[in-house]
């Protein structure tokens, strides 16, 4: 197979492109030019879509103005050509102890979130592995939750996918967020797979002058290797139709590192570097995301791509040119694919 033969579908994440003056309105225009055939819609998005459309500030947990808003929403995507794939992103909602009051908000903001579903036409929630103190380490109890959820979702016809988030609690690689989808064993569960999150967590490190895993004793080549280990499981043990979904993005190499403690918001270091130290893949990133793209295709993985980058530099770089910016996503994408090592697939 030659690499220009890959096709797969692409989408964007609301909340990767752009500043916080652009409107969902312009961003949806943006990418929709520029050749995308879906987005991932962030809730934060959404809301201020909200405030604008009410002319007031809505609350996150209003969901019978975020649910007529999503309604138009919807047909402002329809009306570009753009297919909503995923409302997003659903956290810290697995582990709390049962009658806690977490708990109990977590299962009342999924019931928001999913008539918020109904009313922008997804079908799939993302949700991300926590990274809350307090919750539970046990698996089963973790996947429990999640079951929980999936069934809730099911009543809909709509599906979970869970994604690892490096910085999470209990559940920061893709190796343990597959364990606990496993366990949850719904139909509806499958895993959102991130470059992000698997290279910046098994490869990388933003506390390292270096930027790679410094552990006592791993030379680099050693870990190379494991990461390497690490792909290669993955492409022999995910099912491709149990992957729902793979986010790109690259990261930069911070300097001064980090330092390796959470913030004052109690933030952890890969949290941080998460939120505003990733650009698309060829514009100044670092992180081995080309191997990893090859691995999850290597599977037979052949669904959805999705841009969701956080790039603090957007504006010096791009100034408020979405139209820039969205075309030169789509060019990052098409040369990720064409660099993709197809004699591994």
């Amino acid at each position: 197979m030659a690499a220009s033969t890959l096709k797969v579908p692409v989408s964007f994440a609301s909340c990767s492109i752009g500043l916080p003056k652009h409107t969902l309105h312009q961003k949806i225009e943006a990418l929709s030019k520029a050749g995308f055939d879906a987005i991932e819609l962030s809730f934060p998005d959404l809301q201020a879509f909200a405030n604008r459309h009410f002319n007031r500030d809505v609350p996150e947990d209003d969901y019978i103005s975020l649910c007529e808003a999503g309604v138009e929403v919807r047909k402002l995507c329809e009306g570009h050509g753009l297919k909503i794939l995923v409302l997003q992103p659903f956290s810290n909602f697995e582990g709390w102890p049962k009658g806690s009051k977490e708990r109990e908000d977590a299962f009342a903001r999924a019931r928001g979130w999913i008539n918020t579903m109904d009313a922008v036409g997804t079908d799939m929630l993302q949700v991300g592995s926590s990274d809350s103190e307090g919750i539970t380490s046990n698996v089963s109890e973790l996947a429990a939750d999640l079951a929980e959820l999936a069934d809730m979702l099911a009543h809909r016809g709509y599906r979970l996918a869970y994604e690892n988030w490096c910085w999470a609690t209990h559940a920061s690689t893709w190796k343990q967020a597959w364990t606990i989808v496993q366990e949850a064993n719904r139909a509806n569960i499958g895993i959102c797979l991130d470059t992000f999150q698997t290279a910046g967590g098994e490869w990388g490190d933003p506390t390292t002058e270096s930027g790679r895993i410094e552990k006592a004793g791993l030379s680099e080549q050693e870990l190379h290797l494991s990461y390497s280990i690490s792909l290669q499981e993955l492409s022999k043990t995910v099912p491709a139709e149990k992957i729902y979904f793979l986010q790109i993005s690259d990261a930069y190499r911070v300097s001064p590192p980090l330092d390796d403690k959470p913030d004052e918001s109690g933030l952890r270091p890969r949290g941080r570097w998460s939120h505003d130290y990733r650009p698309l893949p060829y514009d100044g990133g670092y992180l081995p995301i080309g191997a990893f793209v090859e691995a999850v295709l290597a599977t037979g993985f052949r669904g959805w791509f999705s841009i969701e980058v956080f790039d603090g530099q957007f504006e010096k770089k791009y100034r408020d040119d979405l139209m820039a910016y969205a075309k030169k996503a789509m060019e990052s994408h098409k040369k990720l694919l064409g660099e993709v090592d197809t004699r591994k697939l």
